[in-house]
C-alpha cells in the first residue's frame, strides 16, 4: 500500500479542544499510529532552552529541530505516551505553560517547519494515523480524506487546561491560563505561516458543551461513514 492509500485523519485546532486527549483515543481504538505534532515544537522548544538557544535564531532553531534525538514509546492501556528527548522522559517538561508558549514561537517560523514537515508525513504508515496539530490539513496532510478542527470556548479551554495540570499535581490558576491561551490564539491564527485555521474541507467540533465519548464516537462515525475503518 503506498503513502497516498493510507488513511489518514487530521484533529486541528486551539489549544485546549481537546485535540490530544481525543486522538489518543481514536488511534488506540482503531489501532492507528498516532502523530503528535504538537508535541515535536514543544519538544524543539525544550531541546532549544536547554541548549541555549535564542528563540530569534531562525537557522539555529531549524537546526535543533532537524537533529531532535526523540522517541514515543506507548504507554500501557489507558496510560499516555511516554515522550524521550535525549534519553530523558520530558513527558510532563514538555507539557508547561512556559514551553507552550515557545512552542507556539517556534512554531511561526518558516525554517522550523520545514524542519519537521517531513518528520510528520513519515508517520502515514499502514493501517492509518490520526494526526493531531494545527495545520495537519491544511499544510502536512492536504489530501487527508477525514479533516476535523476541534474548537470550544475560551473559558471551557482554560477550565481543561486547569484541570489537567492539577491533575498532574502542577499549580495552576484560571485567569493565568486563560490569559495564555488567548494570547496563543492570537499569535497562532495570525501568523505568516501555516496560520491556525479549519481546512477548506474540515468538518468543524464545537466540544464547549460536548463530552469526550460523544466527540470520539461522532468522528469515527465519520471515518465509518467514508469507509476509513
Amino acid at each position: 500500500m503506498s503513502a497516498q492509500q493510507i488513511p489518514v485523519i487530521t484533529l486541528d485546532g486551539p489549544g485546549g479542544a481537546g485535540k490530544g486527549t481525543i486522538s489518543q483515543i481514536i488511534a488506540g481504538q482503531l489501532g492507528w499510529h498516532l502523530l503528535d505534532s504538537g508535541a515535536l515544537y514543544r519538544l524543539t522548544a525544550l531541546a532549544a532552552e536547554r541548549q541555549g538557544v535564542a528563540f530569534d535564531n531562525e537557522a539555529a532553531l531549524a537546526d535543533v529541530a532537524r537533529n531532535l534525538d526523540v522517541a514515543f514509546l506507548p504507554g500501557k492501556e489507558n496510560e499516555p505516551v511516554s515522550v524521550i528527548l535525549a534519553g530523558e522522559e520530558v513527558s510532563q517538561a514538555i507539557r508547561t505553560e512556559a514551553t507552550g508558549s515557545n512552542a507556539s514561537k517556534v512554531a511561526a517560523l518558516n525554517a522550523v517547519r520545514d524542519a519537521l514537515l517531513q518528520r510528520q508525513r513519515d508517520f502515514q504508515q499502514s493501517p492509518g494515523v490520526v494526526a493531531d496539530g494545527r495545520d495537519m490539513g491544511t499544510v502536512v496532510f492536504t489530501d487527508a480524506p477525514l479533516k476535523i478542527y476541534l474548537t470550544a470556548n475560551a473559558d471551557e479551554r482554560a477550565r481543561r487546561r486547569v484541570k489537567q495540570l492539577q491533575d498532574s499535581g502542577i499549580d495552576a490558576k484560571f485567569q493565568a491560563i486563560l490569559s495564555e491561551i488567548k494570547t496563543r490564539d492570537e499569535r497562532d491564527m495570525n501568523r505568516d505561516v501555516a496560520p491556525l485555521k479549519p481546512a477548506d474541507d474540515a468538518i468543524t467540533l464545537d466540544t464547549t458543551e460536548m463530552s469526550i465519548p460523544e466527540v470520539v464516537t461522532q468522528i469515527i462515525d465519520l471515518a465509518k461513514a467514508r469507509a476509513l475503518v
